[in-house]
Parts: structure tokens; sequence; C-alpha cells
């Protein structure tokens, strides 16, 4: 019982926090607001078109909302629920494909 209540507690904090960051209020997910490094880069070119084209318009929508100090209407902004990492598993794959090339360099 005590497990299942500490559970319910976690994922209490864990939606709080989320509306606390700010960016589902500009209609962001959490991989959207992942800093550009060379990994994230190359998995966004691994990605289908339509996707990115998702995540550009997400982003210029939150742009221009920032610009006009607005934000989206309560009932647009991103749940915790329907937040999905759509980004962060092909992140980790290159940087294990870009680990392994390296630590392959080094040996050979």
């Amino acid at each position: 019982m005590a497990f299942r209540t500490t559970a319910v507690a976690l994922n209490n904090m864990k939606k709080w926090a989320y509306n606390l960051s700010g960016f589902n209020k500009y209609g962001l997910l959490r991989d959207d607001c992942l800093h550009e490094t060379e990994d994230v880069t190359e998995a966004l070119r691994r990605l289908p078109q339509h996707v990115v084209d998702e995540r550009n318009f997400r982003m210029v929508r939150a742009m221009q909302l920032s610009l006009t100090k607005t934000i989206l209407p309560k009932e647009e902004w991103t749940k915790y629920e329907e937040d999905q990492l759509y980004l962060t598993p092909i992140v980790e794959q290159v940087k294990k494909e870009r680990e392994e090339r390296e630590n392959w360099e080094k040996i050979y």
C-alpha cells in the first residue's frame, strides 16, 4: 500500500514539475526543448520529414507566442500524459554509435 501511495505522489510531483517548466504552455513537447548538439542534429536528420515539420511548427509558434508575450489557451497546452519522447530514443542511439566509433578509432 505504501508503494502505491509513493508512486502516486511521485507521479503528481512529475506532473507538477512538468507544468512548472512552462514549455507546455506554448504547445511544446519535452524533446522540442533539447539543446541542439551534433547528436541531436543527426537524430533530427534521421526523423521522418513530417515529424520534423511538426516540430518546426511548434517551435515557430512558441517563438511567436513568446514575442507577443502570450501563451496558448489552457485547453491547447501540452498535457503530461500526451507528451511523448519522439527524439530521445534516436539521440541515445546516435550517442551510442558515436561512442562506439570513437572507441574503434582509439583502438585501431
